[in-house]
């Protein structure tokens, strides 16, 4: 049994099945992952803790684009977190930030709290803040116990010097987990002694059987309608000898 879990990202209930059936140890669960993932909906959360044993961590993010919110958007993402734990989930992924891009902290803490008795993981917004080991002492300070990131570069295999040097700063204060990018060829050089948590999708895509001629409905090239990806059980890329 290996000493680290693996978060495996999942947008449907198909996909929580076949992380779980893979080896996965824990969900983060989410709607929208071709936009860096919205709150999925309370169905989803529902069924997923129905089919699933492993913990689900639900991701509270009210729409695409930056992680600054205005007061009504704060309320929305309190509300979801709360409407998260009666549906069950076993732990809160979030990221708040000012408008100059530094960690909101007061904002974060107030978050935290309302989360408790639950973890909370501040997600990859720390990858955009100006200055990263500044956005981790403010993380710290909001009492999130996890932080996901990919050592603010594209990749967590980019940036595996800058996450390791993060892993260093927390010194056990907070839980560093690296995502973003993560593949079967690349994982090997993310492990790391002090590393306890891996954040990665595993997906395939999986074309529809109904493939009539689409009208431009503004999809992305990589997210069309004739197309949906799920968590590929079968690679487990994810066991390491």
């Amino acid at each position: 049994m290996n000493s680290f879990t693996i978060e495996v990202v999942a947008t449907t209930v198909q996909s929580c099945i076949a992380a779980q059936s893979g080896g996965a140890r824990r969900i983060e669960l989410c709607s929208a992952l071709a936009t860096a993932g919205v709150t999925p909906s309370s169905a989803l959360i529902q069924l997923a803790k129905q089919y699933v044993t492993i913990p689900i961590y639900v991701m509270i993010r009210p729409r695409e684009g930056n992680f600054c919110y205005d007061r009504i958007e704060l309320e929305v993402i309190k509300r979801d977190i709360e409407n998260a734990k009666v549906m069950g989930a076993d732990g809160i992924v979030l990221g708040v930030l000012n408008d100059d891009g530094t960690v909101n902290v007061k904002g974060t803490k107030k978050l935290v709290e309302l989360s408790l008795p639950l973890p909370v993981t501040f997600h990859r917004a720390i990858d955009i803040t100006p200055d990263i080991e500044d956005a981790l002492e403010a993380i710290i300070d909001t009492g999130c116990t996890t932080v996901l990131t990919s050592g603010g570069k594209a990749t967590g295999p980019e940036g595996i010097e800058i996450i390791s040097q993060l892993v260093d700063q927390a010194d056990g204060r907070i839980r560093i987990m690296p995502g973003g990018g993560i593949r079967p060829e690349t994982f090997p050089q993310m492990l790391h002694p002090k590393i306890f948590d891996y954040h990665l999708s595993g997906r395939i895509p999986v074309t529809s059987h109904y493939q009539a001629d689409l009208f431009d409905m503004n999809y992305a090239e990589t997210d069309s309608a004739a197309i949906k990806t799920v968590v590929d059980r079968a690679k487990k890329y994810f066991f390491v000898e």
